[in-house]
């Protein structure tokens, strides 16, 4: 299974794809999708049109077979979190375009399950990435974030998938 992790930004969108077999997790690939500030009015949607050719280039190229997203959080700045929630959107929509489900998960859960705290610092995101994806070189910390959500992902769904085939077997 080919697993595509999004850390949504509106400046900066993180991407990180893996293969999944069995327990194993191999890196494919990671990277961001920039999107620079301009001014006027219409600065936003072209920074949206930007994210979202970028990202549908990254499925184009790698074809990832599902999706996950990181959760945004509201902060105090309500107008900064309405755009994060757009570039959201754009995290969303694309893969969606291309028939993917795309799970969602809270900063916290993909914290908790790839460091092992809910509470885990960015240099310790990236620490255990490395652990879990062996000789990836990362693009940055947003990079970083988005295949901790892909391994996330990965986890959640195994272990879905182990749910399901034990009351299937339970069920007779």
């Amino acid at each position: 299974m080919r697993v595509l992790g999004i850390d949504p930004g509106l400046r900066n969108l993180g991407w990180g794809i893996i293969d999944v077999q069995g327990v194993r997790l191999s890196h494919v690939a990671n990277g961001i999708c920039h999107s620079a500030p301009g001014e006027g009015e219409g600065d936003l949607a072209l920074r949206l049109v930007s994210l979202h050719s970028q990202l549908t280039e990254v499925l184009r190229l790698y074809q990832p077979e599902t999706a996950a997203v990181e959760h945004t959080f509201v902060n105090k700045d309500a107008v900064a979190t309405l755009k994060l929630g757009q570039g959201r959107g754009i995290a969303l929509l694309v893969p969606a375009q291309f028939g993917l489900t795309v799970g969602e998960y809270a900063p916290n859960a993909v914290k908790k399950t790839v460091v092992g705290v809910g509470h885990a610092a960015k240099v310790q995101i990236d620490h255990m990435v490395r652990l879990h994806l062996p000789g990836v070189k990362i693009a940055g910390p947003d990079a970083a974030d988005a295949l901790a959500v892909a391994i996330c992902h990965a986890h959640h769904s195994q272990s879905s998938s182990r749910l399901q085939d034990a009351l299937r077997r339970a069920a007779g």
